[in-house]
């Protein structure tokens, strides 16, 4: 078991202890006791963080993120310039059946592994690639629900932003990783 789940496992019992020790008695609560589990409970919030922190920056994990991040924009750049290029071959109540397909295991690789980009390169740099990644996936939700809704017009409008703006990130990912920090050019104004 790790560290972290020791915590989780602490926090639970802490938690657990504290709320039988209210109900346990019907005249007022053994305050000794409850403290007991309080701090049972607060120890393991302290041993979960620092053993996620210590994670979040082992050097083998961000090596892994962000590597995880790089092909998840990749993909998604690609996806969405194809998807773009496809549309108007594609009846648009399937667009958001593409985009499920398409799109979300690399959103969700993205996302796991978004804060190894902090741990590497720094906040402005994460600030930067998360601008537009955000502003991407702000996006393909647009398509998706514009798809539902039938709007063709507002499906392809969002579907070129979509592969504008996941192109970006990848860029700035890419521009971000090859020089160590940052020389970017202005962002493209958000959805």
């Amino acid at each position: 078991m790790s560290l972290r789940y020791f915590g989780y496992l602490l926090i639970t019992v802490g938690f657990l202890g504290g709320s039988l020790e209210v109900v346990r008695r019907v005249e007022g609560v053994n305050a000794s006791a409850f403290l007991v589990w309080l701090a049972i409970g607060i120890v393991g919030v302290i041993v979960a963080q620092r053993a996620r922190k210590a994670e979040a920056t082992d050097v083998e994990v961000i090596t892994t993120n962000v590597r995880a991040i790089e092909s998840s924009l990749e993909a998604l750049s690609a996806e969405a310039a194809k998807l773009n290029a496809e549309k108007a071959d594609i009846n648009v109540y399937d667009l958001r059946h593409r985009i499920d397909e398409r799109f979300m295991a690399d959103l969700v690789k993205f996302v796991d592994a978004r804060e190894s980009i902090a741990h590497s390169y720094g906040l402005k740099a994460y600030a930067e690639v998360m601008n537009r990644f955000a502003a991407g996936e702000r996006a393909i939700n647009r398509v998706w629900s514009a798809s539902t809704d039938g709007y063709i017009d507002e499906t392809s409008n969002y579907l070129e932003k979509a592969a504008t703006y996941f192109e970006d990130a990848l860029v700035t990912f890419q521009t971000i990783k090859a020089t160590g920090g940052l020389t970017m050019q202005e962002p493209r104004t958000t959805v």
